[in-house]
């Protein structure tokens, strides 16, 4: 059903249960379902997030700068990314970080055409530093990379098995959809990506799939054409 995907993966997700700092048992699983869908020839794109480090947003009124606090949450993704490359290296995939911003010789800067030279050939890339600005969250990140390498579509994994009517870890008669537009998820006030991130997606005609990525084997179903999570279309 895809080619080509770039995954959205947040920071709080690599923390494992605690949602802090990084957790290896999660990093292997998640770099083992990566690899399996690497090796079954479809191409893997990945932007982290960073909240298990340091999110800018949060150290506002803390002492933190917001600008400053960006540039440390962008930092923040780099130290993710270059973790869960190492993990998916060692399921025998090869995996590149790129950086938004010059960060040699930690990862490559990032240029397009290089990242899919990476996917072409059967490799992970790992897109870190969101979009190199603060002020934009790795959401509106993920969408800007996955417009620009001509993604098929845009997958969120998240720890909820898609987009519910209301938090259903909170509200027990919330009710799942199975897909629904662009202008349905802005009008109810669905919470699936930040206003920009939508903005971008919705312009550039990116459908986003909303799924749980720590359902083994999800990821490898969702990629071979199976209705895993929930599809939000243009």
């Amino acid at each position: 059903m895809y080619k080509r995907v770039l995954l959205k993966l947040s920071g709080e997700s690599l923390g494992g249960p605690a949602g802090k700092g990084l957790d290896t048992v999660w990093l292997e699983k998640y770099a083992k379902e990566i690899a399996s869908a690497a090796k079954a020839g479809l191409q893997v794109a990945i932007v982290n997030g960073g909240g298990n480090i340091f999110r800018g947003l949060q150290g506002v009124g803390k002492g933190f700068d917001r600008v400053d606090g960006d540039k440390m949450g962008m930092l923040a993704t780099v130290i993710n990314s270059l973790a869960l490359k190492m993990f998916i290296q060692s399921e025998g995939v090869e995996a590149e970080v790129f950086t938004s911003t010059p960060m040699e010789p930690h990862a490559k800067y990032y240029m397009r055409d290089e990242a899919v030279k990476v996917l072409e050939r059967g490799g992970v890339a790992l897109i870190a530093g969101g979009t190199g600005n603060p002020f934009f969250t790795t959401d509106s990140g993920a969408a800007l990379r996955a417009l620009e390498i001509g993604a098929d579509a845009l997958l969120k994994g998240t720890r909820v098995d898609g987009v519910y009517t209301a938090d259903p870890e909170k509200d027990p008669s919330a009710v799942k959809y199975d897909e629904l537009s662009f202008d349905e998820a802005i009008s109810k006030h669905l919470k699936v990506m930040d206003q920009t991130a939508y903005a971008l997606c919705s312009d550039g005609k990116m459908p986003i799939i909303v799924f749980d990525m720590n359902a083994t084997g999800n990821l490898t179903k969702l990629l071979s054409g199976e209705k895993v999570g929930t599809l939000v279309h243009p």
